[in-house]
């Protein structure tokens, strides 16, 4: 079949079956195109929430996944490809986490979103890229212990300077790979381009962007903005999604390096087979993970609305 044949096929399926697909913005354009939502992963599982779908199919990872079944029980959650994990989602494990509370416990636990389950459950509030300084600012304990990501935990830190920090060594390791090297060499090749960078990258190269936000909210930014050119400093798939989006501006890799593989083992074949059925791995939680991870997300909401 052709692409665009394999896509009608999809989009029929999953009208016939009531499923909501669910595609990260890391995905590439092809799945975007049969997804019902496309953005950052709590925002999706948002949205799937909302859904009166019976079955929600996440073209993403394993941890986005997990998410969409803490906040919709109900429903049956397929991951469209089993072997799409999150590294920096499994850098911490539980046993870890259990002996930080122990160390620091006068210390509030606050989670990346882009954490497992387990860990959630180990978590008195989660925050996502987009909402971390809010949230941490409205805490009412000045003491936070912050995992995984010490380059995000970082950058909000420099914004909450009334609080104090306890990390663990942890990050995104697509991230990792743009150096400020990468920075020169860019600005070189297009001085006139702004910087747009996620706060998953290291401080260094984070201190030298124009603009630092979510994948959502550079995607936004660029969308808004009347520059013409952009450096993107995150996920390359960015880029062309940016250039689908406003072919009247111009994009640029900040890195060649910067791909997560794991976000790239998702193909639209995966996704066929998981709309007929024969495909993708179901989402099992039990109840007391259900619970208690829920209530680290229940409070990100709530600190995110005073």
């Amino acid at each position: 079949m052709l692409t665009s044949e394999l896509q009608s096929e999809i989009i029929r399926l999953k009208k016939e079956k009531r499923i909501c697909i669910l595609a990260h913005a890391y995905q590439s354009h092809d799945i975007w195109e049969v997804a019902d939502y496309v953005g950052d992963s709590f925002g999706l599982s948002q949205q799937a929430a909302k859904s009166d779908a019976e079955t929600v199919l996440m073209c993403g990872v394993r941890f986005m996944a997990e998410t969409v079944k803490i906040l919709s029980p109900q429903k049956r959650v397929i991951l469209s490809n089993a072997e799409a994990g999150c590294p920096m989602a499994e850098q911490v494990k539980p046993e870890l986490l259990l002996q930080l509370k122990a160390k620091y416990p006068d210390h509030t636990v606050v989670s990346y979103i882009n954490t497992t389950a387990s860990l959630k459950t180990l978590t008195d509030v989660c925050v996502t890229s987009s909402s971390a300084v809010k949230i941490v600012k409205n805490i009412k304990n000045d003491k936070i212990l912050f995992i995984p990501d010490c380059n995000l935990g970082g950058w909000v830190q420099q914004q909450t300077p009334e609080k104090q920090f306890q990390f663990v060594p942890g990050g995104c390791p697509t991230h990792l790979l743009i150096t400020p090297q990468n920075v020169e060499q860019a600005r070189q090749k297009h001085p006139g381009a702004l910087l747009l960078v996620h706060p998953e990258c290291s401080a260094k190269v984070v201190q030298l962007a124009d603009y630092i936000g979510s994948t959502t909210q550079i995607m936004d930014y660029a969308k808004r903005s009347t520059a013409t050119e952009f450096i993107i400093g995150t996920e390359n798939s960015i880029v062309q999604h940016l250039q689908f989006a406003c072919p009247d501006k111009r994009f640029f890799a900040l890195s060649k390096n910067c791909v997560c593989h794991n976000m790239k083992a998702t193909t639209l074949g995966d996704v066929y087979e998981c709309v007929r059925g024969i495909g993708g791995d179901e989402i099992t939680l039990d109840t007391a993970t259900l619970t208690a991870a829920r209530h680290s997300i229940d409070e990100m909401l709530r600190l995110e609305q005073l």
